[in-house]
C-alpha cells in the first residue's frame, strides 16, 4: 500500500488543482443558495488529502536513495523532451513544507477572509498556487520547473490584483507580473542554450554533465548569468526586488505564502542548478555581490517602513540573498536549510500580522500599541517568528549557522561580517516593530482589539508550538545536497567565534532596538541629514525613480519613436504610393473618350516619345565616336 502511495506521489499537486477546479461554479456564481464557504472546505480538504498522502511517502523513503518517475512527452531525433518525478527525502520534504504552510494559511484564511465576497475565488487561487508550488518541489526537469515557474508567476499576477477595483492593487499586480517576467524570459534562454549544448533537461543529470562539460567560459558564464536571471526575479533580489514590496496589496493568507515558499521555489530552482554556476567565476561572483547587497540593502529598507506587512517583507528579500551567497560558495545544503528555517519564522510573523490587520482594520504601526495583553496568541507568534530568524533562541536558523561554522565548510570573514550586519539590523527592525505595535499605550485603534477567532489562532498557535518543538525534536538527520565532500575550514578562528557572534549580534539588535527613540506618524527628524537617510531608506533606495529615468524611460521613447516612425515614415510611404495611383487613375479617365483615331494618336505620341529617348542616347555616342 505504501509503495502505491510512493508511485503515485506525483497526484499530489494535482489535488490542489482540483480544488481549484471544483471550486470555479461558487466563485462564478453559479451556485449562491449555499455561499461560497463549500469552495474552501473543498480546498482545505484537497490540501489536508496532500498533506497525509505526502506524510505517508515522506516517513517511508526517509533515509533512501533517491528515485526517479519519467513521463515521455516528446521525442524527435535527438530532441527528447521529458517530464521526470523525483522522489527522495529533500523533495518530498520540501513538498512537506509546501502543503503544511498552505494548510495553515487555508485555516488562517477562512476566518481572515470570512467577510469576503470573492472568498471562493481566492480559494481557487489558492489552490492552484499549491499545485504549481507542490509541482516544482517534485519536479526534477528544468522544462517542467520553468513552466511552473511561469505558473507561479501568473498566481502571484492573480493575488496580489484580487482586490481589483483598487487602482494601486492593479498597478501593483501589473509591476509584480512584470518584473517576474524579465527574470524567467532571461530563464528561458538559458535553458534553451543549455539543452542546445548538450546537457540533459533534468536536474540529476546537471551535476555529471558539469563534471565534463565541453562549453567554453565565456559560453557557460553567459549560460549561468541567464540562468540566475529568473531566481533572481522570483526571490525579489536587486535589481528585480521591487515587486515583493507592492505585491503586499494583497490578501494577507497569499502573503503567508508568498514569503515563507513562493519566494523558496526560485530559489530552490537556483539550488538544484548549482553544479552549473559552480563552473563559471563570474557566475559564482555575482550570486555572491548580489546575495549580499540584497541581504544588506533589504535589511536597512525595512528599517524605515512604517507599514507592517513592508517591515516584514523586505527582510526575506534579505535571507534569500544569503541563500545566493550560499549557492555561490557552493554550501547548498546551507542554503537549504536557510529556506527552510526562513520559510517557517516568516509565516508566522505574516500569521501575527494579518491577526492584527484583521484586529485594528489598520497597518501603520506608528499608528498600533498596547496589544501584547489583548492578544497574547499574536505576541506569542510574532516572538518565537521573529526569535528563530535572528538566531535569538535555539531555533531553525541558529542550528542552520551552526552547521556552516563547524569548521567543515570554507568559511570566511567577509560572510561572518554580512551575516553578523544582516543579523543584527533584522534584530533592530523586529524589535523596533515589536515595540510599536504591542508595547506601549493602546492607541485609539487598539483599545478595543480581541485576540482573533479560532480559524485564526488554531494554525497560528500550532505553528508556533512546531517551532518551538522542532529543535528538541529527536530526529537525527543529513540534509546534504551536493554529492561532494564538503571543503574544510582552515580559518578555525571564523569558525571558533562566528556560531557566538552571531548569536551575540541578536541580542545588541535587540537591546538597540529597545532602547533608540520611536517616533510617531505624524513626526519627522528635525535633523536634515537624518530625514534623508530616512527618505532614501523608506523609498528603496529610490530604485523606482533610477528605474524610471533610465529603463523605461527608454523603453518610452523607443516606443514613442517607432510610433513616430510608423506613422510618418511607414505610412506616409504607403500613403505616397496610394496617392499617386489615385491621381494618376483620375488623370487617365480623361484620356477614355471611346474615338479610336485618339487611341491612334495616343499610340503613335507614345512611340515617337520612346523612340526620341532610345535614339537620342544612341545618336550621342555616334557623335563621341
Amino acid at each position: 500500500m505504501i509503495d502505491f502511495f510512493t508511485n503515485y506521489i506525483w497526484l499530489i499537486p494535482f489535488y490542489g488543482l482540483l480544488g481549484a477546479i471544483l471550486s470555479l461554479p461558487w466563485a462564478f456564481g453559479f451556485i449562491r443558495r449555499t455561499g461560497p464557504r463549500p469552495a474552501a472546505y473543498i480546498n482545505i480538504f484537497m490540501t489536508v488529502l496532500s498533506f497525509i498522502h505526502d506524510s505517508i511517502v515522506y516517513s517511508h523513503i526517509w533515509q533512501k536513495p533517491a528515485q526517479s518517475i519519467v513521463f515521455p512527452w516528446f521525442s524527435l531525433a535527438d530532441l527528447d523532451l521529458s517530464f521526470t518525478i523525483e522522489i527522495s527525502p529533500v523533495s518530498v520534504g520540501a513538498l512537506q513544507l509546501v502543503t503544511g504552510i498552505s494548510l495553515l494559511a487555508q485555516l488562517f484564511a477562512l476566518g481572515y477572509m470570512e467577510k469576503d465576497w470573492a472568498l471562493a475565488r481566492f480559494f481557487g487561487m489558492m489552490g492552484f498556487f499549491e499545485a504549481a508550488l507542490g509541482g516544482l518541489a517534485l519536479s526534477d526537469s528544468l522544462l517542467l520547473s520553468y513552466g511552473l515557474l511561469e505558473l507561479l508567476t501568473l498566481s502571484t499576477y492573480l493575488l496580489v490584483g484580487f482586490w481589483y477595483a483598487q487602482p494601486l492593487v492593479v498597478t501593483a499586480a501589473r509591476d509584480a507580473f512584470l518584473t517576474k517576467r524579465v527574470g524567467d524570459i532571461l530563464l528561458l534562454m538559458g535553458i534553451v542554450a543549455l539543452s542546445s549544448d548538450g546537457a540533459g533537461l533534468s536536474f540529476s543529470q546537471l551535476q555529471n554533465w558539469a563534471e565534463t562539460s565541453p562549453l567554453p567560459p565565456f559560453t557557460i558564464t553567459l549560460i549561468g548569468l541567464a540562468l540566475i536571471a529568473g531566481p533572481i526575479g522570483k526571490c525579489a533580489q536587486f535589481p528585480l526586488n521591487l515587486w515583493l514590496d507592492e505585491g503586499m496589496e494583497g490578501p494577507n493568507p497569499a502573503s503567508i505564502m508568498r514569503n515563507s515558499i513562493v519566494v523558496s521555489a526560485g530559489a530552490f530552482v537556483l539550488i538544484k542548478l548549482a553544479p552549473v554556476f559552480l563552473l563559471s567565476p563570474v557566475v559564482v561572483n555575482t550570486l555572491i555581490v548580489i546575495g549580499g547587497i540584497t541581504a544588506i540593502g533589504g535589511s536597512l529598507i525595512a528599517l524605515a517602513q512604517i507599514d507592517l506587512k513592508r517591515t516584514l517583507c523586505h527582510s526575506t528579500s534579505a535571507y534569500l540573498g544569503l541563500v545566493f551567497i550560499a549557492v555561490g560558495l557552493g554550501h547548498v545544503d546551507i542554503a537549504f536549510l536557510i529556506l527552510f528555517s526562513h520559510g517557517i519564522g516568516k509565516a508566522l510573523l505574516f500569521m501575527s500580522a494579518g491577526s492584527i490587520i484583521l484586529t485594528t482594520s489598520g497597518q501603520n504601526i506608528t499608528e498600533l500599541g498596547g496589544i501584547w495583553s489583548k492578544m497574547p496568541a499574536t505576541t506569542l507568534a510574532y516572538m518565537t517568528g521573529s526569535a528563530g530568524i535572528i538566531a535569538l533562541l535555539p531555533l531553525g536558523m541558529l542550528m542552520t549557522f551552526s552547521r556552516w561554522f563547524n569548521g567543515s565548510l570554507n568559511v570566511s570573514w567577509w560572510l561572518l561580517t554580512i551575516l553578523l550586519i544582516v543579523n543584527t539590523v533584522n534584530a533592530v527592525n523586529f524589535t523596533r516593530v515589536f515595540r510599536l505595535v504591542f508595547l506601549g499605550k493602546p492607541q485609539p485603534k487598539t483599545r478595543r482589539a480581541p485576540e482573533v477567532p479560532w480559524q485564526m489562532a488554531v494554525p497560528m498557535v500550532s505553528l508556533t508550538i512546531l517551532a518551538l518543538l522542532a529543535p528538541i525534536a529527536p530526529i537525527k538527520y543529513s540534509l546534504w545536497l551536493s554529492s561532494t565532500a564538503p571543503i574544510l575550514n582552515n580559518d578555525t578562528i571564523v569558525v571558533n567565534y562566528g556560531l557566538p557572534l552571531i548569536f551575540l549580534s541578536g541580542v545588541v539588535g535587540c537591546l538597540i532596538g529597545a532602547f533608540i527613540p520611536l517616533r510617531r506618524g505624524w513626526n519627522r527628524p528635525i535633523e536634515k541629514s537624518i530625514r534623508v537617510i530616512q527618505d532614501l531608506l523608506a523609498y528603496d533606495f529610490y530604485l523606482d525613480k533610477i528605474y524610471q529615468f533610465t529603463v523605461v524611460a527608454f523603453v518610452s521613447n523607443l516606443a514613442k519613436f517607432t510610433t513616430w516612425f510608423d506613422r510618418y515614415i511607414i505610412d506616409g510611404v504607403v500613403n505616397l504610393v496610394s496617392l499617386v495611383t489615385i491621381f494618376s487613375g483620375s488623370a487617365l479617365k480623361y484620356n477614355t473618350s471611346g474615338q479610336s483615331q485618339f487611341y491612334i494618336l495616343t499610340i503613335i505620341i507614345g512611340v515617337s516619345l520612346l523612340m526620341w529617348c532610345i535614339l537620342s542616347g544612341q545618336w550621342g555616342n555616334i557623335i563621341n565616336y
